[in-house]
């Protein structure tokens, strides 16, 4: 690895080197009245939810880096303590990039890059029409993190409504994540897209106690076949499932294969993890337990730490 001290580092390639380093990231298409109430719509991916109750929703307006200045979204917030939050999903990409050109003060970004302005139920700002959530906010609080190019402003916002599209509904009337098809920023011009190709689900193991990693034997946790993520699937399981030589699975036609065809200890336990980790990735995690036990009950691999 090549270790980095950002006091060491241009803001240019120190911007660069987090932004590529820390993604996806979530993209806030924020609507913004100035004191005149002249609408205003930029993106940022300084974004995030920092709360549930009260809803806070937190995006960073930073200066910018090459002059210094400040953005009109920042300014407007400042004024009016109010903006309208946008989801981001494929659909609107390139109509979000389209509003992020620096067009002069009081031009309308709405009108620039396509956006239906709806009016807001709660806050001055228009909700652009095209997203598939809104989040109408007032701004509880705005702070400044430095006052040379690059530093960021986080602007605090309280949730007061949430528009969202039937379209990205599911039949129980829930918001449906294949559906949404959210995008994120990543570095340079690298977008992501959340879409049915990219999505998986990984279960929190808030009802169980897993066994953990310390618990695996030492052969496993030094595979060069089984990864950092199927070790934490079988380190997830609460208790080892039991495993004999009576077992179902010693008749599998596979393992049989495997038992009959290698003699050799370490090929044959490269096999059998090859197997276990194929089991893995179709979510069958006792019965890749059982393969990976085989080898224990073949060679008395140590599996005392269970």
């Amino acid at each position: 690895m090549i270790t980095l001290d950002p006091k060491e580092l241009s803001t240019p390639d120190l911007q660069r080197t987090l932004q590529f380093a820390v993604g996806p990231r979530p993209i806030a298409l924020v609507s913004t009245v100035d004191r005149e109430g002249r609408p205003n719509l930029s993106p940022f991916s300084f974004f995030n939810v920092f709360s549930a109750n009260p809803p806070i929703l937190v995006f960073s307006p930073a200066r910018r880096v090459r002059n210094n200045t400040t953005k009109h979204t920042l300014e407007n917030v400042l004024a009016t303590r109010e903006c309208v939050i946008h989801s981001v999903n494929f659909d609107i990409t390139a109509q979000v990039s389209l509003s992020s050109t620096e067009y002069a003060e009081g031009v309308n970004e709405f009108v620039k890059a396509g956006f239906t302005e709806v009016p807001s139920e709660t806050v001055t700002p228009p909700r652009a029409a095209e997203a598939p959530v809104a989040m109408e906010c007032v701004v509880n609080d705005v702070i400044s993190l430095g006052d040379e190019g690059g530093a960021g402003n986080l602007v605090i916002c309280q949730v007061q409504k949430i528009h969202i599209s039937t379209d990205v509904l599911d039949s129980e009337g829930r918001m449906d994540q294949a559906k949404l098809d959210l995008v994120a920023r990543l570095g340079g011009d690298w977008y992501t897209r959340a879409n049915e190709n990219s999505l998986f689900e990984v279960e929190k193991p808030l009802k169980t106690l897993g066994v953990g990693f310390d618990a695996l034997p030492r052969g496993l946790k030094q595979s060069k076949i089984l990864t950092g993520n199927d070790l934490g699937q079988l380190a997830n399981v609460e208790v080892v499932p039991p495993m004999d030589s009576s077992d179902e699975i010693m008749d599998h036609p596979r393992i049989k294969a495997i038992l009959e065809s290698t003699k050799d200890a370490i090929e044959r336990r490269e096999l059998l993890q090859v197997y276990a980790k194929e089991l893995i990735e179709k979510d069958k995690i006792n019965k890749a337990w059982k393969v990976l036990l085989i080898d224990g009950l073949s060679s008395q691999n140590s599996i005392q730490n269970i």
